[in-house]
């Protein structure tokens, strides 16, 4: 009953707000979602305690839901360390933004239908985290797919908040296409779709050559690679990335909400669910290190020079997913998960956190017209800087019998980057070599871009309209609050967890193994590595912090470097990563203006001209034109039907009197 309840509670909740929303009124719309919310948050931390501390595992049957033939799938809920750690990850998230929405979302008159919208995408993603067969996965990844267009797309009044919603639903449904042929392949290969079922049975099909595009295929690397293509567009990664820093169109709630908890994290699971697939697939897993790095690498540099706030932390959000799937790449699941947990805390946190500036600078999002402000939000300067410290990954490694300690993100980071060089150690493994470097030199970048933010936002001088100065205000305490919360995990996270995910206590909490089995890349163990690898992140996070100070705070640097961008056009190397290397251009020359040919042809050609042309407008206008002559006829004069009738008549006798001459 405990797992059905944290399950169905944001399902009804979503219900009763979007169904009987007008009815019952925006106030007890959101007490019934954010009571619900909270009560399935509780529960998901109960029963992360079950499971990960008391090794719970179970399958739960809720009932059959299909059964054609051979093919089989119940609707079961898998319950295992990592269904826990993601139902404590979704659910606390979310009850905290519900609770942070009744302060943001105060004034717009469409709070049921928003309150609505966010108990479902947490159902949505409630169910595919608790899956236990692909197909019922499946269902709740375009859950999710639905939910992000209708809250990316909330304002739909905005032309640019629909489009950005198309955007973000077009471009995974690219990804979704390769999720799909996955899972046909799955069922082709194993005959079932269960997870237990497919997972006990890797090894045996490693020999199968399967028949794909024209080639032949390793039948679990064919696999691998369609399952990796799905999670390419839910999490963001390189190619498939260009919906997620439009999804900002939608309110903060939701972007915390999506790049915290939701849908970004689905394709993390995924691969980390799958792991014993990408053990036995050791091309893909190389080529999921590989994109993962460049993405990590790739997102960080774009992130230096945007001037959205909103931006700033959603490239940063794409570029930590890049981290966690080169972990998974190199076989390190165990820290890939346990730096998703903790980057739900961070994220969230600063996402809210720039919602709270937003709402004091009456919705400004440009960190070009901000400044000077933190005396005046202290309590959102102050968690914003524990969100930060938390991203950069600040901590002291270890130094002798000194394990380390810093925030939560010091403890994940850091072990990602740790195990790629163990990963890559003897020079066999280029895709891991390749990923730790990366990961540094992002890490680098994360420190620079995420102190640009703050120094930008709320050190220097107001640069604004200065009458908005004497307006900015603190956020209402159902704002602060849920910061305060996040802020406590950002803090937190790391070092309370580390010990069950990564430490001594790992093979205890875990259970029956990591996700990955027991052939995963250890990510723990500080001491088996050079002292250089353990402080390298560190040096690299406190140069990127003293270069955002010298250019952003050092005599004025903020106002002289908008300036200088402003009177030179920012130059080439700006402009292109301000421009995020043109990949949206890219697409536009090629896929989006070719595609849109193809639909002019196929309206232009083929519906006007070819199917109106003898449809609408052709056969049926000309019967049409008919009927209206002969409708004149029908005049109601008997004089006119007799006339008619004489026509008729003497049309038969002439006809008649050709044949007989004839």
């Amino acid at each position: 009953m405990l797992y059905k309840i944290i399950l169905f509670a944001p399902l009804i909740g979503a219900l009763i707000a979007g169904l009987f929303g007008r009815r019952i009124g925006d106030k007890a719309a959101q007490v019934v979602t954010t009571a619900l919310l909270l009560l399935s948050g509780i529960l998901s931390w109960i029963a992360f305690v079950k499971i990960g501390y008391g090794h719970e595992t179970a399958e739960i049957n809720l009932f059959r839901w299909m059964d054609v033939g051979d093919f089989q799938a119940n609707w079961a809920l898998k319950i295992d360390t990592l269904t826990g750690i993601m139902l404590v990850v979704v659910t606390t998230v979310s009850a905290l933004v519900h609770v942070y929405s009744w302060g943001y979302m105060k004034d717009d008159p469409g709070k049921a239908r928003f309150f609505s919208y966010l108990s479902y995408f947490t159902f949505a993603m409630l169910v595919l985290v608790t899956s236990n067969n692909f197909i019922q996965m499946f269902f709740g990844w375009e859950g999710v797919g639905v939910a992000s267009y209708l809250l990316i797309g909330f304002w739909y009044k905005k032309p640019s908040a629909n489009a950005a919603a198309i955007k973000a639903f077009v471009t995974n449904r690219v990804g979704d296409v390769g999720l799909a042929l996955g899972i046909m392949t799955i069922y082709l290969v194993f005959g079932s779709v269960n997870f237990d079922t497919v997972f006990a049975h890797v090894h045996d099909k490693q020999d199968l050559v399967l028949p794909f595009l024209g080639m032949e295929f390793g039948a679990i690397e064919l696999i691998a690679g369609l399952l990796f293509i799905g999670a390419m567009g839910k999490s963001a990664q390189f190619i498939l990335h260009v919906w997620l820093p439009d999804a900002m169109e939608g309110p903060t709630p939701v972007s915390a909400l999506i790049h915290a908890a939701t849908m970004v994290t689905a394709g993390v699971f995924l691969v980390c669910r799958a792991a014993p697939i990408y053990e036995a697939a050791p091309v893909v897993s190389g080529l999921v290190t590989m994109i993962g790095a460049f993405t990590a690498f790739f997102a960080a540099t774009i992130g230096l020079v945007q001037n959205d706030i909103k931006r700033v932390i959603a490239f940063s959000t794409c570029s930590q997913l890049g981290y966690m799937f080169f972990a998974a790449g190199v076989g390190a699941y165990d820290a890939a998960m346990f730096h998703l947990f903790t980057h739900a805390f961070f994220k969230a946190l600063l996402f809210l956190c720039a919602g709270s500036v937003i709402v004091a600078l009456h919705h400004e999002q440009d960190m070009r017209k901000m400044g000077g402000i933190y005396k005046f939000v202290p309590a959102t300067y102050i968690l914003m800087i524990i969100g930060t410290l938390a991203l950069t990954g600040v901590g002291i490694p270890a130094i002798g019998n000194f394990s380390g300690i810093g925030f939560a993100g010091f403890y994940s980071k850091d072990a990602i980057i740790e195990a790629a060089y163990a990963a890559g150690a003897g020079g066999n493994n280029a895709p891991a070599v390749f990923a730790f470097w990366a990961g540094l030199i992002a890490a680098g970048m994360t420190s620079f871009y995420s102190w640009r933010l703050i120094f930008m936002t709320f050190h220097g001088k107001f640069r604004g309209e200065q009458e908005e100065l004497k307006h900015v205000h603190e956020s209402p305490r159902n704002m602060v609050v849920p910061l305060i919360l996040l802020g406590v995990g950002a803090v937190l996270a790391g070092v309370f967890f580390y010990g069950q995910f990564l430490g001594d206590h790992k093979t205890e909490f875990w259970g029956h193994g990591l996700p990955g089995g027991e052939h995963g890349a250890e990510a723990g163990g500080h001491h088996d590595f050079p002292i250089w690898v353990l402080w390298a992140p560190f040096v690299v996070t406190v140069l990127g912090l003293i270069l955002a100070w010298f250019m952003y705070i050092r005599n004025n640097g903020t106002e002289k470097r908008i300036a200088a961008q402003a009177n030179n056009g920012g130059g080439i190397f700006y402009k292109f990563l301000l421009n995020k290397w043109y990949i949206d251009e890219l697409y536009e020359a090629t896929l989006v203006r070719g595609a849109r040919k193809l639909g002019d042809i196929f309206w232009k050609i083929g519906d006007i001209k070819i199917i109106d042309g003898f449809g609408p407008n052709g056969f049926a206008a000309v019967s049409m034109a008919v009927g209206k002559k002969l409708s004149k006829f029908q005049s109601g004069y008997l004089y006119h039907y007799a006339f008619v009738m004489l026509l008729g008549v003497a049309g038969l006798v002439a006809l008649v009197s050709m044949k007989a001459v004839g």
